[in-house]
Order: C-alpha cells, then sequence, then structure tokens
C-alpha cells in the first residue's frame, strides 16, 4: 500500500485579508482527490470552498461504491447531484477544479478538470497529466498582471479589475466550446476532463497539487516536477509549498510574479511508493 503525505496552508483573500483555505482533498485506501473550490467576488453566491466541500463529499461516495467505475462518469454524476440538491444555475453557481487519482493492482488512473494537476513519476521522469485551457484563455486589454507591473499593488483598484475580469471570463468561457471546462452546475463539463492511464509498476509515485502549489513549477520556475518530487519526498509536501511560500514573501506587491492574491491556497498530496 502506498504511503500518502498531504500538506495544506492558507492563503490569503484579494484586499490581503485571512479567510479558510478553499482547497479540499479525500484521501482513500485507493485513491485521492484534490479539489480547488475557485474565488467568488460575486455577492450572494456561496463560496467556492462550500461547493468543493459538497464535491468531494460526493466524489468521495462514489469512488467508495464504485471503485472500477470511469472516473468522468463519477465526477458527472458528482455535479449533477450537488447541483440538483442546492438548485444550482449552470452559469451563476460557485466552481471547483478536479483532480482525482486512483489504482488497481495493475493501473493506476487520473482525471484533470482545469488546473490542478497530477503527476506521475516513473524513473525519475515526470508525466504530468494538466488541463491548461484556462491558461489558453485570450488575453484581455486591462488585466491584473498589467497593474500590478505598473506598482498598483493589491488594493480595491486590483480587486476591482479582478471582479469585472473574473465575471467577463465566468460569462465568455467557463464551459463553452473553446473556452475552459470546470466543475460547476453542468455535468457535462466532466465529458471534457483530461484522463490518462498508466502501469502501475512503472510508476514510483504521484504528486496531485492545487495552482497555489503548481504556481512554482509553472509560473516561478523554482523547481521542475521531479525535483518538487524529490523535495517531497525528503523533506515532506509542506517543504514544497514553503519554498513557493517564500518566494512569494520576496515579492509582496507582484511585480516579479503577477497574480491574483498574494497567496493563494495550497494543497500537495505525495503519494509514494506505488
Amino acid at each position: 500500500m502506498p504511503e500518502i503525505r498531504v500538506a495544506e496552508g492558507s492563503g490569503v483573500g484579494v484586499l490581503g485579508q485571512g479567510r479558510p483555505s478553499e482547497d479540499r482533498v479525500v484521501v482513500l485506501d485507493d485513491a485521492v482527490v484534490v479539489l480547488d473550490g475557485a474565488t467568488n467576488l460575486t455577492p450572494g453566491l456561496p463560496s467556492g470552498g462550500w461547493y468543493a466541500d459538497r464535491l468531494a463529499e460526493q466524489l468521495g461516495a462514489g469512488l467508495r461504491a464504485a471503485p472500477d467505475r470511469d472516473l468522468a462518469a463519477l465526477l458527472e454524476d458528482a455535479i449533477r447531484e450537488v447541483a440538483t440538491a442546492h438548485e444550482l444555475v449552470p452559469g451563476a453557481s460557485p466552481s471547483s477544479t478536479v483532480a482525482i487519482a486512483r489504482w488497481t493492482q495493475d493501473r493506476v488512473d487520473a482525471l484533470v478538470l482545469a488546473d490542478s494537476p497530477v503527476v506521475a513519476f516513473a524513473g525519475g521522469q515526470a508525466r504530468p497529466l494538466v488541463d491548461d485551457r484556462l491558461s489558453r484563455l485570450p488575453a484581455s486589454r486591462h488585466t491584473y498582471p498589467q497593474l500590478l507591473r505598473s506598482g498598483a499593488g493589491y488594493g480595491e483598484e486590483l480587486a476591482g479589475a479582478l471582479r469585472t475580469g473574473m465575471a467577463t471570463t465566468a460569462q465568455r468561457y467557463r464551459n463553452r466550446e473553446h473556452g475552459f471546462w470546470v466543475a460547476e452546475a453542468d455535468p457535462a463539463a466532466a465529458g471534457q476532463a483530461v484522463q490518462a492511464s498508466w502501469d502501475r509498476r512503472e510508476l514510483d509515485g504521484l504528486l496531485l497539487a492545487t495552482d497555489g502549489v503548481s504556481c512554482g513549477v509553472d509560473e516561478y520556475g523554482l523547481f521542475d516536477w521531479p525535483e518538487a518530487f524529490a523535495l517531497a519526498r525528503a523533506e515532506g509536501p509542506g517543504a514544497v509549498l514553503a519554498a513557493v511560500r517564500h518566494a512569494e514573501l520576496e515579492d509582496p506587491d507582484g511585480l516579479r510574479w503577477p497574480r491574483p492574491k498574494r497567496h493563494d491556497d495550497q494543497l500537495l498530496v505525495l503519494v509514494d511508493g506505488l
């Protein structure tokens, strides 16, 4: 049975205020689920963490009840159950990324929806499973990176730009063809997830991360995935989180690495000894 280690850290709100993490994790004997509830700046809507809580519960139940079922089908049912139970409306509801890894005696299956990757490792090489559609959306003319690079810092001006940008992105691109896909209120989004399977005998382990950790690889360039895996194995996954936080503390106004918040929520799961 593999060893599973989890490290978590709360980020801050867009104005720097403390608040609970909206990342969630489910750990089973033969599976791990990682969710990143999307920051919600729309008044009157439940938070991304609220949604991630309920989706995590449904996914955990589905994996226990049908451990061999297709992961996309399990996710589709979970989204439907949450949307039906809470009368959620597509396009006007909270949302969450999804990353699932499940293993049998011979195989490891993984699913990713939106920007929480699953990375498999074999012989020192990384095999990342990513959904990068959100990062490939057309950039708007006035974006938060431009504000931060101008020295605006983290304040009301940036918060206003984020509210406008997030509302526009959701309206134009969320769960739409040529846009990006995420767990929300439309079960059909599950069919757009990215999936992979690997021979378990070839793998050394896995990392599952939210973007508050994967940014250390994809944006900050602090390490590559094999280096992150080696660090997590040697010092625990918390060491990876600490490296990302240290980099952000040295860039408090987002000048080097423009980002919506000084610190995002962080979640990293190490599955070792497959």
